[in-house]
């Protein structure tokens, strides 16, 4: 098995299942978003560079890491102010389980969420245009 490389351990006459990290970080991010309260994912600057000309990048603000006792992904969120933590963190680690579980047949040996910031924006589906 490769490094980088995740074997799904599933040998059938047509050939092997593998799955890259890269996979299972978009995998996480777009399930962390879809989490009510998070207002967005920590990315590197590369990755802010390459939003703002349009690319969407759904693996920012999270880390994979392949182990011998199993998958440890850590996820970096900014939430909004006023939503509790612990609740939203606890919901993008069932999120994320349930997301690989169903797209990969992974299960995870840990969720680890990592609070970096606070914002009080409102999401932009709640400001009122004013005409």
């Amino acid at each position: 098995m490769a490094e980088n490389i995740l074997d799904m351990g599933q040998e059938t006459t047509l050939g092997k299942v593998e799955i890259a990290p890269e996979v299972i970080e978009v995998i996480a991010g777009i399930a962390s978003t879809e989490v009510e309260g998070v207002a967005a994912m920590r990315g590197n600057f590369a990755a802010g560079v390459v939003e703002k000309l349009g690319k969407k990048n759904h693996g920012k603000g999270v880390k994979v890491e392949l182990t011998n006792d199993g998958i440890i992904v850590d996820i970096y969120v900014l939430m909004y102010f006023g939503v509790s933590i612990p609740a939203v963190a606890q919901k993008i680690q069932d999120n994320i389980r349930q997301a690989l579980l169903t797209m990969t047949g992974l299960d995870l040996k840990e969720v680890n969420v990592h609070v970096v910031g606070v914002t009080f924006e409102a999401p932009k589906a709640d400001i009122e245009p004013v005409l």
